[in-house]
């Protein structure tokens, strides 16, 4: 059974530690030169797993993506006008 997963947005110091997040989660992306780190976890476990992170000494910073909030549905209200302008 799959579980739902959320991300996380992790600021790092320097991103040379990022690969030992690991093992709080699976690492989706690392931004060198931003110095960030997008990481997967599980959405039951995810305010426990932020605040083990948080502790961390690397990090400056952990923040929640709301990417799975944002609607991607998307309906327009204006009619289509295509048709008044074919010949």
């Amino acid at each position: 059974m799959i579980s739902e997963r959320t991300g996380l947005i992790i600021w790092l110091q320097d991103t040379k530690q990022a690969k030992n997040l690991d093992k709080y989660g699976v690492i989706y992306y690392i931004s060198r030169q931003m110095n960030y780190v997008v990481l997967y976890v599980n959405a039951d476990r995810a305010e426990d797993t932020m605040k083990i992170i948080q502790r961390l000494p690397y990090v400056k910073k952990v923040e929640r993506s709301y990417r799975g909030e944002i609607p991607t549905e998307y309906t327009s209200n204006t009619p289509d006008k295509t048709r008044f302008y074919s010949f």
